[in-house]
């Protein structure tokens, strides 16, 4: 008995130790037994407020505001450039639970982005895609594409502007043939026109794309980015 008394007295005093140890508060780094790292605030033993994470298996970089150990507020995505110790900017926007959800730009090339709003790290509600081949999307997304009504504007100047159903027209739009100066319109079936008119331009309009240009890659150094610690974050593929 006298064994065991002692042995419960150890295991209380031992309980005491880790509860006062528990991280609280301002962490310079804390490293992970999976190589990640993490410097920033914590509550409860756990990230909250706002820190740095560098994932090592997915060579990316967190910088943000944390909630009960997720990704959760505005924060910046940034993924190390192979054979080099810069990071370049791939998202910049909200997130909640640890998911794109929200409004943010996601940076996929040096000529192609997306901005707008995000759910459950998929594009939805209203956002403009930058595509790689030049043609920019203006209007509603679900389920990751151009979903509702919005405006397609393509690289050779001709535009659509109409009803769009899982990235494809579909339903009532008007196709616009600038060098034709005609505009189709009518009903859309999976991209293709079914039932319409197609006329001279009435309208002596096409739909316009406010000038946007986009922004150069930027790029951050890794150890200045890891030796930052709490306070403002600058503003700055898809999935981690």
């Amino acid at each position: 008995m006298a064994l065991l008394g002692k042995l419960k007295i150890k295991e209380s005093r031992y309980t005491e130790v880790l509860k006062r140890a528990k991280r609280n508060g301002l962490c310079h780094t804390y490293f992970s037994l999976n190589g990640d790292r993490y410097t920033g605030e914590w509550k409860d033993g756990r990230r909250h407020g706002t820190g740095a994470q560098e994932f090592k298996k997915s060579r990316t970089m967190y910088e943000g505001e944390w909630k009960q150990n997720t990704r959760d507020g505005y924060g910046v995505l940034s993924k190390l450039l192979p054979s080099s110790k810069e990071y370049q900017i791939v998202y910049k926007g909200t997130w909640r639970n640890d998911l794109r959800n929200g409004f943010g730009t996601n940076i996929y090339s040096s000529s192609s982005r997306y901005d707008g709003e995000w759910f459950m790290n998929e594009r939805c509600g209203w956002g403009r895609m930058y595509y790689e081949n030049g043609d920019v999307y203006e209007g509603q997304w679900m389920d990751d594409k151009p979903h509702g009504q919005g405006t397609l504007f393509l690289k050779d100047g001709n535009s659509y502007k109409g009803f769009m159903k899982a990235g494809k027209k579909h339903g009532h739009g008007r196709f616009f043939y600038r060098n034709l100066d005609q505009v189709y319109e009518g009903f859309w079936q999976n991209d293709t026109p079914v039932c319409g008119m197609l006329c001279q331009n009435k309208w002596k309009t096409t739909p316009s794309l406010e000038s946007s240009l986009i922004p150069a890659m930027m790029l951050r150094h890794a150890q200045r980015s890891s030796e930052a610690q709490t306070g403002t974050i600058p503003v700055q593929e898809k999935k981690e």
